[in-house]
């Protein structure tokens, strides 16, 4: 029996610039059932066959990813990478080892500001994933970084996915509110390099990342140094919440929104928003 690829559209959402369509037909596909705004408590692998967090990809990586099968996310070039693994891990596995399932096993919690005890999507990364899109390599990635202007500085950000686009629509927003200025200062966007005390790449190394913040950072080795993963620890912030929700408008999560915090980082990553976004309709 052939395997038939299917290709579903996840939300009617858009991240401020390059709005994207949904219900795309492509011939010769079987396509998945429209999910939006009014799906209420539909169950989307029921109705679909793709599980929600391979929907989200879909509908975040466009230029990427042309659909799903056979527990296997498909790309435009043809290519296949296992979307579950099927091992049950830790935690802290889920952030060491992690296949493109564990991205989503933690809440992104939107409906409050201090996030739940471990949840922390978004720092779940499956590396052959990332380095497909953004490249292997420093020297790779670096042939798609352009210079954004920001406040006065410039920052190197990457073109795939339309990131640097989207960071400029960031900035032209935030520039409406001069009053917040003192936290629009860039401490650092590209830098390929692993993760401090981990063996896993920094969302840095890919160039769709930017830490802001001048004298009002907050980190949660900060607050209790030599803190493992699995200890608990207080929570800090001074990140206005109005600079939080201009970035998420426009595809980016905010470190601030993970357990282990890190409120000065903010990551172009719009499937962990659309991720979200299903499961709070799924709840209503």
């Amino acid at each position: 029996m052939v395997a038939t690829l299917v290709i579903a559209s996840v939300f009617a959402v858009g991240f401020g610039c390059n709005e994207r369509k949904t219900g795309v037909e492509i011939p010769g596909t079987v396509t998945g059932n429209t999910v939006d705004s009014k799906v209420g408590k539909t169950n989307v692998k029921e109705s679909t066959g793709i599980p929600p967090g391979a929907m989200a990809l879909i509908e975040a990586y466009p230029d990427f990813i042309e659909g799903y099968r056979d527990n296997k996310i498909v790309f435009k070039d043809g290519s296949e990478m296992i979307y579950d693994d099927g091992r049950e891990k830790s935690f802290e596995q889920k952030l060491d080892d992690a296949d493109i399932e564990d991205m989503f096993s933690f809440r992104y919690e939107m409906d409050t500001w201090i996030p739940g005890f471990q949840q922390d999507a978004g720092r779940s990364r499956n590396e052959a994933l990332f380095k497909k899109m953004y490249g292997k390599s420093a020297a790779e990635v670096r042939k798609h970084l352009v210079k954004v202007p920001w406040f006065g500085q410039n920052v190197l950000f990457t073109t795939v996915n339309g990131a640097a686009e989207h960071l400029k629509a960031v900035r032209d927003e935030l520039a409406k509110h001069p009053g917040l200025k003192a936290y629009f200062k860039s401490e650092g966007s590209f830098y390929w390099r692993q993760v401090r005390g981990a063996k896993r790449q920094s969302a840095h190394s890919y160039g769709m990342t930017i830490d802001i913040g001048g004298s009002y950072k907050t980190y949660w080795l900060w607050a209790k140094s030599g803190a493992r993963e699995t200890d608990k620890i207080p929570y800090k912030n001074k990140m206005p919440h109005e600079i939080v929700e201009i970035f998420e408008k426009h595809g980016f999560i905010w470190g601030g929104r993970w357990y282990h915090y890190d409120t000065m980082h903010f990551e172009y990553r719009p499937e962990i928003l659309l991720m979200e976004k299903y499961r709070r309709n799924r709840d209503k």
